[in-house]
């Protein structure tokens, strides 16, 4: 009979990262370390090397930090202060059988850090919960590969437990229904807009499953062959976040914004699909980051003000944007949900 465990069990939370201020200086540097990883940019090293620290990096860093100083609190970083949060409510729900680590893939806290934390603990098993609820290789993919990096030196290792995708999971769903319910009560919107961050159509294409993705209608339905396909994951999160606010087919739509470069990205693009909105009578817009679990850059300041601006420009009336899970009660039971599961 084989001894039963009593020590704890390890908890790692993961999200992308952030620049530790909003100067230039720091910002070039969280833009080079995410930037290089070759899961983020996957063509040739010696031209991703050019290409960030020649062209990337040094132009688009002070663009990037004047929207950084926009975006900061008195707090710091919001990715990186609803984290933390994240952790420590987590912390005193799950108890003391567990012990919870916070990480950043990129800048700090380091993943190597939060490792190190959960491995001084003498931890019996990790769950790693990358804070993706879509899986991407340059998002999940990238965590996990570091993440076996770094553990790969250990001379004991774990048992490790990665949790690849929540896209569809019924507590991250009921979250967001939750904060857009609050918004649908106040006032009568004419359309509901999904907008996930979106990636090279390549990405996509890599990943599938013996030719199955066609980048069309092989989303309309989430099997075993298009699980871990972003894409599909996307707008299976959609239907399902539309059938909790009780939307008809006609009263969303999916888009994917954050494009860079002039390759081919996953279409329809949100800043051109809400240009069109008015002409059609859609003056009202109530607008959703599901892919995204914390405020950050990308919800706050690209879909809150950004595309606000744009919609309002093209003869709209009102875009308002539905804040991320953060560290609201809900999404934390739901964490805490998703941990026990595994």
């Amino acid at each position: 009979m084989s001894k039963k465990n009593t020590g704890k069990i390890g908890v790692l939370l993961v999200n992308l990262g952030t620049p530790d201020t909003p100067e230039t200086p720091d910002v070039r540097k969280y833009l080079r370390e995410f930037l290089l990883d070759k899961r983020v940019i996957d063509i040739n090293p010696v031209g991703r090397f050019f290409l960030i620290n020649g062209v990337i990096a040094p132009f688009r860093a002070p663009k990037s930090a004047v929207v950084y100083k926009q975006l900061w609190t008195e707090r710091g970083s919001p990715l990186l202060y609803h984290g933390l949060d994240l952790k420590e409510k987590l912390q005193a729900s799950l108890g003391n059988d567990y012990f919870v680590s916070f990480g950043m893939r990129y800048q700090k806290p380091s993943l190597k850090s939060a490792l190190e934390e959960l491995r001084e603990q003498s931890v019996d098993r990790i769950i790693v919960f990358p804070l993706f609820p879509q899986y991407a290789s340059a998002s999940t993919g990238s965590a996990q590969d570091k993440i076996m990096e770094i553990v790969k030196d250990w001379w004991i290792i774990p048992s490790i437990n990665f949790i690849s995708n929540f896209c569809n999971d019924p507590g991250f769903i009921e979250s967001f229904a939750e904060l857009g319910s609050k918004y649908m009560q106040q006032e009568e919107y004419d359309h509901v807009m999904f907008s996930y961050h979106g990636l090279p159509e390549r990405h996509i294409l890599k990943g599938s499953d013996h030719g199955y993705c066609k980048l069309g209608s092989c989303c309309n339905s989430y099997n075993k062959r298009n699980q871990y396909c972003y894409r599909a994951s996307c707008f299976e999160t959609s239907r399902q976040l539309a059938a909790a606010l009780g939307l008809r087919e006609d009263q969303y739509s999916v888009a994917f914004q954050s494009r860079l470069g002039k390759d081919p990205w996953l279409k329809p693009y949100t800043d051109e699909m809400l240009k069109t909105f008015p002409e059609k009578g859609i003056k009202k817009v109530l607008a959703f980051s599901p892919a995204f679990v914390a405020d950050c850059l990308e919800t706050t300041i690209e879909v809150g003000e950004e595309f606000r601006e744009m919609f309002l420009e093209a003869g709209g009336e009102k875009w308002q944007l539905v804040e991320s899970l953060n560290s609201n009660d809900t999404w934390v039971e739901a964490v805490k949900q998703i941990i026990l599961e595994n």
